[in-house]
């Protein structure tokens, strides 16, 4: 199943719409928890993060689970969940917790063991649009350039963005946005097919 930037994902249950509004758009660092939500994550499982829907593969409920409590910055919650899951998409969600918590060489192992994802292409697509304004910027010129998305580079921006001021803060916050974003909706997708 290949997920194109435009494709739609079954409608989300009833406890990932709410725990996706009001939209958030993470930092590109642990973040701060968000308290409100800590009981609806607490209460997901891989079997009701898709409910009324059967989960039909467990592995990528499971991914969902991850990815939520990931989106409201529980990174240690987001790992002990991602880590326990062995497939390339299990092994994306630990490399963008490990990112996210500024341990860049360990995110680049596990984004090594992904291998080629689905979600790559239409990232790397949305990347070089969302990099189109800030052409002027060379620190993310591959990003306008790139034919293939390489998370190595892309682990790289983030990890220059988080260490200093380098202008370009804003835009990797929208480019992880839309990472999650289709890597969610690429887990949920299998998770209910």
């Amino acid at each position: 199943m290949t997920i194109a930037a435009n494709s739609t994902v079954p409608e989300y249950s009833i406890a990932v719409a709410r725990l996706l509004e009001p939209e958030r758009i993470a930092e590109l660092d642990r973040g701060t928890p968000n308290l409100v939500v800590r009981e609806q994550l607490m209460a997901l499982t891989p079997e009701n993060v898709v409910a009324p829907r059967a989960a039909k593969d467990r592995n990528m409920a499971a991914a969902c689970v991850a990815a939520l409590w990931l989106y409201h910055d529980y990174l240690d919650e987001s790992h002990t969940i991602s880590q326990s899951i062995t497939t390339p998409t299990g092994s994306y969600w630990h490399g963008i917790m490990h990112r996210r918590e500024g341990d860049f060489s360990n995110a680049k192992y596990w984004m090594r063991r992904v291998g080629s994802h689905a979600v790559f292409e239409p990232l790397c697509a949305a990347a070089r649009q969302l990099a189109a304004e800030h052409a002027r910027d060379k620190t993310v010129e591959f990003l306008s350039r790139q034919s293939q998305w390489d998370p190595l580079q892309w682990i790289d921006l983030c990890a220059a963005a988080v260490a200093g001021p380098t202008g370009v803060g804003e835009l990797c916050r929208a480019i992880q946005s839309r990472e999650w974003r289709l890597l969610f909706d690429y887990s949920y997708a299998k998770a209910v097919d």
